[in-house]
């Protein structure tokens, strides 16, 4: 194992409540030892290091981001940082949901699949009679035709879907993923390459699970659900359990 390695996850002995802390950890840096192995795991030379500004994001894949000055050069870089907070070792947490007509304009959907997934979700009504329910279809009660085209579909779009659920797009995509577990007696927290969780994610079988939901590695694909019945119980999202990198 590399020094990188060993830095990678650590106890915390104050932990983390929210991404606030993580910007100020960051804007703290000269003083917080957790900021220094932070930025030595994403390969700074602390002593090269002029300044380190935090910022928090809202509403995109990155939650934070750190601008790290470097002495001499003067150069600033930019590393964006997805912040994902559990409680539960075995919890999951939602890393994107979107209605399937905003996930079409990313994926172009073919329509026949786009329809199966609607009546996936409790878009579209149920086509069969006795359905488990009456809202909403389960994966495993699609013919196995549909099945396979969904199946289909979701291998050979693999990579795109999990690198646009997990990482984003464009300038705010984010690079890297910090997972803090809060725990009785201490914080442990685990620091990632997006890449990494990409890959780490997204390994193993598209399937269809028991229950009766599409499952693409170790992520979770389901309708959303809940919501006291509201219309947005019928979007599109995607779940997996951050906790689980502790123990890759």
């Amino acid at each position: 194992m590399d020094e990188r390695q060993q830095l990678g996850s650590q106890t915390a002995r104050n932990g983390f409540r929210n991404e606030d802390d993580v910007v100020n950890k960051f804007n703290n840096w000269q003083n917080d030892a957790e900021a220094q192995i932070w930025l030595q795991i994403m390969q700074y030379d602390l002593n090269e290091i002029e300044n380190v500004t935090a910022v928090k994001i809202f509403r995109e894949k990155t939650d934070v981001q750190a601008q790290i000055t470097i002495k001499l050069r003067g150069v600033i870089d930019a590393q964006n940082m997805q912040v994902k907070l559990v409680s539960n070792p075995k919890g999951f947490n939602q890393i994107d949901k979107r209605w399937l007509d905003t996930y079409n304009i990313l994926w172009n959907i073919p329509n026949e699949v786009l329809g199966i997934l609607k009546r996936y979700t409790g878009e579209i009504l149920p086509n069969i009679e006795n359905p488990k329910d009456a809202r909403r279809m389960f994966a495993n009660e699609f013919t196995a035709k549909e099945q396979t085209l969904v199946l289909n579909w979701l291998v050979n779009n693999k990579t795109m879907i999990i690198s646009d659920i997990l990482k984003g797009r464009g300038r705010l995509a984010a690079e890297w993923m910090l997972v803090a577990q809060k725990q009785q007696a201490n914080s442990r927290w685990i620091l990632k390459p997006m890449n990494f969780c990409v890959n780490f994610f997204g390994n193993g079988e598209v399937l269809i699970t028991k229950q009766g939901n599409f499952k693409i590695g170790k992520i979770t694909m389901q309708r959303k659900g809940g919501d006291n019945g509201r219309h947005t119980a019928n979007m599109l999202q995607f779940k997996i359990n951050p906790a689980e990198l502790f123990d890759e």
